[in-house]
């Protein structure tokens, strides 16, 4: 019992609610963000060091998607314009032409691999999620987001497609970023777009599907 002039007991939290479990509208797309040479080989100056993790899980995950793989690849555009200009004169080794083996898919994702076939998508953007992008893949609703890096092409992918109304589930355990502090500052900067954008894990998505 209170006594008169003592502030009132707060109340007690509601207890925490378990996550729903992770559950598709619509068929989704799995989405490999440029599992390329540059960023998978250690003699590059753009490699990716936990690139095993995200080539591991995503490796996982594609055979349960049958077709509905699509694999994209980063490439140098043959003039940069704007911004890109400074950026490439940062980077001058990967200013190559698109055709070049540094921009080649690594090989565990070679298209006429067992895991069976699926859609390339080349652009000169970080980002890989444009009209022309959904129109290659029938628009799809919603799409899971795996690849590297986390916190770089991963991240404008995720948003951009949320951006166009997809509903996207990013894998934490089939990305990787430039270290484990920037992989998980972009998991965690995704994480609030949610319901468009959510985090999850290669079992969880193997379960729901």
């Amino acid at each position: 019992m209170t006594e008169p002039g003592e502030p009132a007991p707060a109340p007690a939290p509601a207890p925490a609610r378990a996550p729903a479990p992770l559950s598709f509208a619509t068929p989704p797309w799995l989405v490999v963000v440029d599992m390329q040479r540059i960023f998978g080989e250690p003699c590059s100056e753009w490699f990716t060091p936990d690139y095993e993790t995200a080539s591991a899980g995503s490796t996982r995950l594609r055979p349960a998607f049958g077709s509905r793989v699509a694999l994209t690849r980063f490439v140098a555009p043959a003039e940069p314009s704007g911004a890109w200009i400074p950026y490439y004169q940062d980077w001058p080794f990967a200013l190559v032409p698109e055709s070049d083996p540094l921009y080649e898919l690594m090989p565990e994702f070679s298209v006429a691999s067992p895991a069976g076939d699926a859609t390339v998508i080349t652009r000169e953007t970080f980002g890989k999620w444009d009209a022309a992008t959904s129109s290659a893949l029938g628009a799809p609703t919603d799409i899971v987001l795996t690849g590297v890096s986390t916190d770089c092409c991963v991240l404008s992918t995720a948003l951009a497609a949320a951006d166009a109304g997809v509903r996207v589930r990013v894998v934490a355990d089939a990305c990787a970023g430039l270290s484990d502090l920037d992989h998980q500052r972009a998991l965690d900067m995704m994480a609030l777009y949610a319901p468009l954008v959510e985090v999850t894990t290669v079992d969880e998505v193997l379960a729901a599907l």
